[in-house]
């Protein structure tokens, strides 16, 4: 029995706990590319865009915008479904606009948790930023 309340408690301890994670923006902030009824939720996981929108990534598929939570999500669909992913983007964690990941800088391994893997990604525009964030927090700087 004691167990069981022990439990309960820290459920409705973390429910009523406001969880602030690095990665997160308010919808109001959050660029959703993709269209359809589900569209603020990742097409592979089905996690909340906006939650996880500093890992946010879209690619076009035929024709048709996919965004998606992180960039795990991404190659799990380009690679296990084979789908062919064009014009691939990624969220720039300063400035919150999408950019090109091909030419963005991605901090690999920082203290900020990541999402759907432990080793986090962050990309910015700037390698600047993207220097200066690993400093601050870890990890290294790499290309897409």
């Amino acid at each position: 029995m004691l167990k069981i309340l022990l439990t309960l408690t820290l459920v409705l301890g973390f429910a009523n706990a406001k969880m602030v994670m690095f990665q997160s923006v308010p919808l109001a902030k959050a660029t959703i590319l993709q269209e359809g009824k589900n569209k603020i939720y990742c097409p592979t996981c089905g996690m909340t865009l906006p939650m996880f929108y500093k890992t946010n990534h879209v690619a076009t598929h035929e024709g048709k915008v996919r965004q998606y939570c992180s960039i795990h999500c991404a190659v799990e669909e380009k690679e296990l479904k084979k789908m062919d992913l064009k014009d691939i983007k990624v969220v720039d964690t300063n400035s919150l606009k999408f950019v090109d990941a091909q030419t963005a800088h991605y901090v690999i391994g920082s203290s900020k948790r990541g999402t759907m893997t432990m080793v986090s990604k962050y990309a910015f525009s700037d390698k600047t930023e993207a220097e200066a964030f690993a400093k601050e927090n870890g990890g290294t700087v790499a290309g897409f």
